[in-house]
């Protein structure tokens, strides 16, 4: 984001000297700390945008990122070994443990934003509490015997924690990064494509060697092992002194029409970006005739490009406006589902398809840190005050909570009855998934349409 977002960060320090920083009593003689006087008490932070706590931060959040998100994203696993083995087999509504462990850490976002803004000298150790809470649930989860009992501990209760543990990296990436915010932001949110390629095939065969009860025993103490430490890195650059004038829950942000127009395209984006993840494996075997390891490989095609996809839109938000770089994602998505998609006759092709989809669709979020400059900075131009930059993206991320939830029901609409089949499942329209294929492709190029606002001078 741009030097507009953290405004804050001013009063700590100059911005031409990034590294040493004098208390707020002394900015008055901030020009002469290079020598300071004899009996005052200076103290410096760590510089922005580099530097050793910067790269352990980042670090840090990228792991917290890849364990947090990235359990969710791989319960395709779990869904399969819970529909084929006792005591679940047969138990309807399996996917809803799924559903509630992603929505609700997006949905639960602004309020979690919110109330680490309240409570913001208690924020520093909220990371430790959600990983105790996530550990817990996966443990319990494990002595479950009905769906319901799943659904309350590895959906509910893990989302809950998820969100606590997750919302400390996002409250203090605007305090370690500023000029290279997107690409951290971007480092960062590679972390869930990542553990979409290592997590299904661990748990895979942790699932198929010792059962759900230990698989579940085994990745809840490993999470704690690897999470906790990483924890103590997650920590504010700036005195909370320097948060104090942030007004959590401020409905500011609701008065701006920016944030409405980047939201509604966020909120369609999002009902069809999941449905490539939900349903390539499914076309994959009953379209193409792929085997079960083939037909496996597209979703880690698509989250291994995600990773470059996330890194290289991080790169590119710190250099063009936002609309640009939503542009780039929409048309590589867009092309990808309307036309390689739908025109596959092969899983070479297809292959090619997730490989693009995973580049492009999969980079869309990254684009979120100059969606919350830009909020801010219009918000700030409308006489609005100073809009919190982490409730934009609490909002931003219950959007897309919204397309989630709403995309598993629509989804089997859409495919009931195979209405698009035809004679020859040559191509992908042809295949009985046509109308899934166009919906991802439709909802992904509506997802671009702030950059049409902008031309027409509404953004």
């Amino acid at each position: 984001m741009a030097s507009n977002d953290i405004e804050l960060e001013g009063t700590a320090h100059p911005i031409p000297r990034v590294g040493a920083l004098v208390t707020p009593a002394e900015g008055s003689n901030q020009h002469n700390d290079i020598e300071p006087e004899e009996g005052r008490q200076e103290f410096s932070l760590p510089p922005v945008d580099g530097g050793k706590d910067a790269w352990l931060f980042l670090a840090a959040c990228f792991a917290i990122e890849a364990l947090v998100w990235g359990f969710p994203f791989a319960f395709g696993v779990f869904q399969d070994y819970y529909s084929t083995h006792e005591p679940f087999a047969g138990s309807p509504n399996v996917a809803v443990i799924g559903t509630c462990a992603m929505g609700i850490m997006y949905l639960t976002a602004p309020l979690m934003m919110g109330f680490c803004r309240l409570f913001n000298r208690w924020a520093l150790w909220t990371s430790i509490l959600g990983l105790f809470i996530m550990c817990i649930s996966l443990a319990m989860s494990s002595f479950s015997t009905t769906i319901t009992h799943l659904i309350a501990t590895q959906g509910i209760l893990y989302a809950l924690g998820g969100g606590i543990a997750y919302c400390p990296c996002i409250l203090y990436m605007d305090e370690w990064f500023v000029r290279r915010k997107g690409l951290a932001y971007g480092i960062m949110w590679s972390g869930t494509g990542l553990a979409g390629v290592v997590l299904p095939l661990l748990l895979e065969w942790l699932l198929h060697s010792f059962g759900f009860r230990t698989t579940l025993r085994l990745w809840s103490c490993l999470l704690f092992v690897l999470t906790f430490p990483l924890a103590f890195f997650i920590k504010p650059r700036l005195p909370h002194s320097a948060n104090s004038h942030v007004k959590p829950f401020d409905p500011s942000m609701f008065m701006v029409p920016t944030f409405w127009l980047y939201q509604l395209a966020n909120v369609v984006e999002a009902t069809g970006f999941f449905l490539p993840g939900i349903y390539l494996p499914t076309y994959a075997r009953s379209a193409l005739g792929a085997a079960s390891y083939s037909s496996a490989t597209t979703v880690l095609l698509v989250n291994v490009a995600s990773v470059f996809g996330c890194v290289a839109m991080g790169w590119f938000i710190d250099r063009f406006h936002v609309t640009t770089c939503i542009l780039l994602s929409t048309i590589g998505a867009t092309v990808g589902a309307l036309v390689i998609w739908g025109l596959s006759s092969s899983l070479g092709l297809l292959y090619f398809f997730c490989i693009v989809y995973g580049l492009f669709a999969g980079s869309y979020t990254s684009a979120w840190p100059g969606i919350m400059s830009d909020v801010v900075r219009k918000g700030e131009a409308a006489g609005k005050g100073y809009i919190d930059p982490s409730m934009v993206f609490g909002w931003l991320a219950a959007g897309r909570g919204i397309g989630n939830v709403v995309s598993g029901p629509l989804s089997e609409n859409l495919i009931r009855g195979l209405s698009w089949k035809g004679d020859t499942s040559a191509f992908g329209y042809g295949s009985g998934y046509g109308s899934l294929i166009v919906f991802t492709g439709v909802t992904a190029l509506l997802g671009g349409t702030s950059f049409i606002w902008r031309r027409l001078g509404m953004l």
